[in-house]
Order: structure tokens, then sequence, then C-alpha cells
């Protein structure tokens, strides 16, 4: 397969850590700009970071559902954990992981200045190869850009920003114990909740100037689990044993869960029904104001219940109970009756790729 993307971008990062995970022989290619303008569109009807052509001609997109998909085929353990509750609660982390810590993210990478000289710079250098313009010109659009459309166009501003750097900054506190006492966060492997992380993490976190030094010096073992990831192996790994049932250390990430990412999905998917192009978003007393209105997290959120109804009637109980410890299940089944209309035909990772922003 040819994975076109960026050595930057949140979610190539979690692709490929899966594919060096599993094995899979990959060729990488520059998501440059005429690539993103015009071939990618016109075979997956919009372009994401990072987008895939298989060798039998066939494109797809979306890592949550490419990664289930690339699964079924796989020997040994699947990275989407067989007990039903692990399973449900690790793909709970990884749609946070997705959407919630994407904010976070993308605020670190462009609101400060040694962050946002790096990242504009590796990434004009990578997709924008323009000879005949000065570095200095693409790189300050470029900065602007993402400033515009990752930051203040996704409602940060001063009166927020405490709570935005809150979203990492306290999740570096949960992890940290989880990640000094075992490898990964169900034990002696990666699953799917760590990949989910490593979107934001490995590409994000981990090397950009400002949350990369806070990472390393308030959480450490957090440093390492990033790196042991990005390096783990299949072939090296893929028996090692994982927990039973869900540790009680997640407990304080999946009350996090509850308080934002479930808030945020159920307040966007209001908005969505309702024709709004931007809406405000609350959650723990801070506000967002203005953020694009997503198609995209709607189907988020109609996975997550679906997913729930298809459990079994112990693993249903067990994990309801979980939810509602940890303030999960009133957001998650506030919006039942909403719109969605990204994949109606149910072919993801095969369909037709959903805008996520503006441009």
């Amino acid at each position: 397969m040819i994975v076109y993307g960026s050595k930057i971008s949140y979610f190539t990062g979690k692709f490929e850590a899966y594919l060096r995970w599993r094995e899979i022989p990959y060729e990488y290619r520059a998501l440059d700009a005429r690539l993103y303008r015009s071939v990618v569109p016109a075979h997956l009807g919009a372009t994401q970071y990072p987008s895939v052509e298989l060798e039998d001609g066939r494109w797809m997109s979306d890592t949550t559902p490419m990664i289930a998909w690339l699964e079924q085929d796989q020997p040994g353990p699947s990275v989407i954990p067989d007990d039903p509750v692990q399973r449900y609660l690790s793909l709970l982390v990884e749609d946070y992981g997705d959407e919630w810590l994407w904010r976070p993210a993308m605020h670190y990478r462009w609101s400060n200045a040694p962050d946002r000289y790096l990242a504009s710079t590796r990434l004009v250098e990578e997709i924008l190869p323009i000879g005949a313009i000065p570095m200095g010109l693409r790189r300050s659009w470029m900065a602007r850009r993402q400033t515009r459309l990752f930051v203040s166009g996704d409602g940060v501003e001063r009166a927020n920003r405490e709570h935005t750097e809150g979203s990492y900054l306290n999740l570096l506190g949960w992890l940290e114990p989880i990640f000094a006492e075992r490898q990964f966060m169900l034990g002696g492997r990666p699953t799917i909740a760590d990949f989910g992380l490593m979107g934001s993490f490995w590409r994000h976190f981990v090397h950009d100037p400002t949350p990369a030094r806070l990472m390393q010096e308030q959480a450490p073992a957090v440093f390492e689990w990033a790196a042991r990831t990005w390096n783990a192996r299949v072939s090296l790994r893929g028996d090692e044993p994982i927990l039973e049932g869900i540790p009680n250390d997640w407990g304080p990430i999946l009350s996090e869960i509850g308080e934002t990412h479930l808030e945020a999905l159920a307040q966007n998917a209001v908005a969505f029904t309702a024709g709004e192009k931007q809406h405000d978003l609350s959650v723990q007393g801070a506000v967002y104001r203005g953020i694009p209105t997503s198609a995209y997290r709607p189907w988020c959120l109609r996975q997550l219940q679906e997913n729930f109804r298809i459990l079994p009637p112990a693993a249903s109980t067990m994990v309801r109970d979980l939810l509602e410890r940890h303030g999960c299940w009133e957001p998650l089944w506030r919006v039942t009756d909403f719109r969605c209309d990204h994949d109606p035909e149910g072919t993801a990772p095969f369909c037709k790729a959903t805008r996520m922003v503006r441009d």
C-alpha cells in the first residue's frame, strides 16, 4: 500500500505506528499540494491525512475503520481486544484520542512561536517544495493558515487557553502512573487504546518543543511509552498478555471523556442536525465559541452508540456500570435522534471522505 500523508501529521503518525506494529509493508509519500487538491479527491471525494492507495487500486481513508478493516486478516491477537468490555472501552479511548486531543495538540503546535516555526518549516519543505517562493513567505503563509483553521478557528482564545492546555497536562498526570507500572494501556502489548492516543502524542506532544518539554519534565514514563509504542512489533510482543477487565487507573481518563469528549459529540450532533455551520461548545465551565460544526463527528457518536447496542448482555451491564460511574452514560445517550450523513452505505474505510474543517 501507499500511505499519502505528512511526517508531522496527527493521523499519519497514528496509522504508521499501527502498520509498524503489524509489520505491514507500505510506501510513504508526502501528500503534496497536487495530490491534496486533485488526485486524492478524485478517489475519495475529499482529502484526509493519511489517504491510502491499495495494491488492487482501491483507496481508503479514516484511521479508525482502516485499522479495523486491516485487523480482519491479521494473525495473532487483534489490537481490538476480544473481550467485549475491553473492546468497547478501548474504542472509546481511541475516539477520545482522535477527536478531543486534537484541540490541545493543534493549540500547542500553532500558538507557541518555537513550535509554530518548527512545524511550518517542516510542513512547507514536505508538501510545498516551491523553490521560486522564498521559504520565509511559505512558512509565514502556512503558520497563518494553520492557526486560522485549527486554533482561533477551533474556538481557542485567551479565555479558554488554560482549559485547553489542561486537557493535555491532566492527561499526563493520569497516564504517568499507568506507564510507570506497565508497558501499555492494557498490559504487555499495545491495543487500539494505545494507537488512539498515539495520534496526538507521537507527532505532536512528543516532537513539538513546548509539549515535549512538559512531558519530559512531568511525565517521563509517558515519553518512554510513546517511543515504545512506535518501536513495538507484533513478532516481538504479540504473545505478551494483557490484563483482564478495565484497570481502575483508567477511571480519571473515563471521567474526563464523559466531561469533555462525549459532551462535545452530543453538542455537535445537536448543532449538525439543526443545520448550524458553527456552534458554541461548553465543557467543564469553559466555552469555545464559533467552532465549525463537524459532519463527521455525528458518525463517531453513532458508532459509540451502535457498538454498545451490540454488546452481549453481561458485557452490556458491566460497560453501562463503568460509563455511569464515570459520567459517560448521560452524554452518550443524551441525543439519539440526530442527523448523520457520513458513510450512509456502511462501507468505511472505502466510503467518500467527509471534510473535517472548512477551507
